[in-house]
């Protein structure tokens, strides 16, 4: 069973928007801070976005502005709303969890499969 399930990917044309989805199963006990990664080709994985708890966000200076970073904890969900795309924000986007395994000490990392967005110019 798959830990966190992505969706919402694609191709879009420079200037539009995708929103990104990714749900967490309950084999994450717990759920902590949740965010969004991306890597490019050639280029090492970054920190997008990221949600608390709490709902306080951090993002990356690339993309303030134009990403919006939301959760649902009822639907155990985090969302990733892109907008004004361009084709830098091209990658692989990766969701991201820190949660905790019932019955096993401490907090893991979480890593969805990934999903392309592709922005043509």
């Amino acid at each position: 069973q798959a830990q966190l399930v992505e969706s919402g990917g694609g191709l879009v044309q420079s200037g539009g928007s995708l929103r990104l989805s990714c749900a967490a199963s309950r084999s994450i006990f717990t759920i902590n801070a949740m965010g969004w990664y991306r890597q490019a080709p050639g280029k090492q994985r970054e920190l997008v976005a990221s949600i608390t708890n709490d709902g306080s966000t951090d993002y990356a200076d690339s993309v303030k502005g134009r990403f919006t970073i939301s959760r649902d904890n009822a639907k155990r969900t985090v969302y990733l709303q892109m907008n004004s795309l361009t084709p830098e924000d091209t990658a692989v986007y990766y969701c991201n969890v820190k949660g905790t395994r019932l019955g096993i000490f401490g907090v893991y990392d979480f890593w969805g499969q990934g999903t392309q967005v592709t922005v043509s110019s």
